[in-house]
């Protein structure tokens, strides 16, 4: 018999829903990233996208396609500077909010090597990033 997908294996929704709010608290204070998040009102809406992508990713509802599409995340991500450090703070970041869920051994796990892998994927330059410029997500 199959194992259930990761969605349902971690509890749902509800268990991406947290992972997001975790790891954009922590954005929210970082120096780095925090910059690529002009409006205090830009990071309510990125929270829900971002819960509803790794829902979908995950093999939960499709919500994300429904409303915005093909998730183009290298297309999205393209305006903004995004080097070795920014990829640095928002993994430490991701890892913190899944190390802080339920998620089991093995589902952390899963979880930490796609994130690494994802954050890998959107660096889109070689040059060092000038915190000043900022950026956005």
């Amino acid at each position: 018999m199959p194992q259930p997908c990761l969605y349902d294996r971690v509890g749902g929704l509800v268990f991406f829903e947290q992972l997001a709010a975790r790891f954009y608290a922590g954005v929210v204070t970082d120096a780095v990233l925090r910059p690529m998040y002009p409006a205090d009102d830009a990071l309510a809406p990125a929270v829900r996208r971002l819960a509803l992508f790794l829902v979908q990713y995950w093999g939960g509802p499709t919500t994300y396609l429904e409303e915005r599409g093909h998730p183009r995340l290298r297309a999205r991500h393209a305006p903004y500077v995004i080097g070795t450090r920014e990829r640095e703070r928002w993994l430490h970041h991701m890892r913190a909010a899944i190390d802080a869920s339920a998620a089991g051994p093995a589902e952390r796990q899963e979880l930490h090597a796609y994130m690494t892998l994802a954050a890998d994927a959107m660096i889109n330059t070689e040059t060092a990033s000038d915190p000043s410029q900022g950026a956005g997500l």
